[in-house]
């Protein structure tokens, strides 16, 4: 999953969404002087990730891009799927897209002094530049894609994958819908306890 996802499925807790947010961005010894609070954010991502990397209809949905992407079918899988979190979110969310990626921001920016000093600045353009909502868009999403070809170390065509996503919109679309629920249902557990 992605930036938006990892957000969502954070609890409402400042500290877990914290730690959810910025595990990415870390190098592990970065994550070694973390609070406990925001291990526990660290810890919720790691499971957030193998329950969404061993999940059948991710599969399925991955699978969709090897014949063009190869080895980053799963980085378009997890960006898709944050599209589709944003294509269907009053179907999850009573709460405004807008209203809560703005919230989010707050909660990064009040706690960005107890984060790495190396990842401050990709949370200050991660805010100020809308991340969460890029892909929202088209243009937001292809930009990302471009983006993401400039920064691969093997050859990659990210910026053609608006192809496969036209032509496995439906599919791709019902394969988020019958995964995202069971990974809710996965983190509320972990949430409960």
């Amino acid at each position: 999953m992605n930036y938006l996802a990892h957000a969502y499925l954070s609890c409402s807790n400042e500290n877990l969404l914290i730690g959810n947010m910025i595990t990415d961005l870390c190098r592990k010894k970065e994550l070694e002087p973390l609070s406990a609070e925001f291990k526990e954010g660290v810890t919720l991502h790691r499971s957030i990730d193998h329950f969404t990397d061993h999940h059948p209809q991710w599969k399925k949905s991955r699978d969709k891009f090897y014949k063009r992407h190869g080895k980053y079918a799963s980085v378009l899988t997890d960006l898709f799927y944050d599209y589709y979190l944003i294509k269907n979110w009053n179907r999850y969310s009573g709460e405004d897209l807008f209203a809560f990626t703005a919230n989010v921001y707050t909660i990064l920016l009040k706690h960005l002094d107890q984060m790495p000093e190396r990842i401050r600045p990709k949370i200050e353009r991660m805010v100020e530049d809308d991340y969460l909502t890029t892909y929202s868009q088209r243009d937001g999403l292809q930009r990302s894609l471009e983006w993401m070809d400039k920064r691969t170390k093997f050859p990659s065509v990210f910026k053609e994958a608006l192809l496969d996503l036209d032509e496995y919109d439906t599919d791709l679309n019902n394969e988020f819908n019958a995964f995202f629920p069971e990974l809710i249902s996965h983190v509320d557990a972990i949430c409960d306890c």
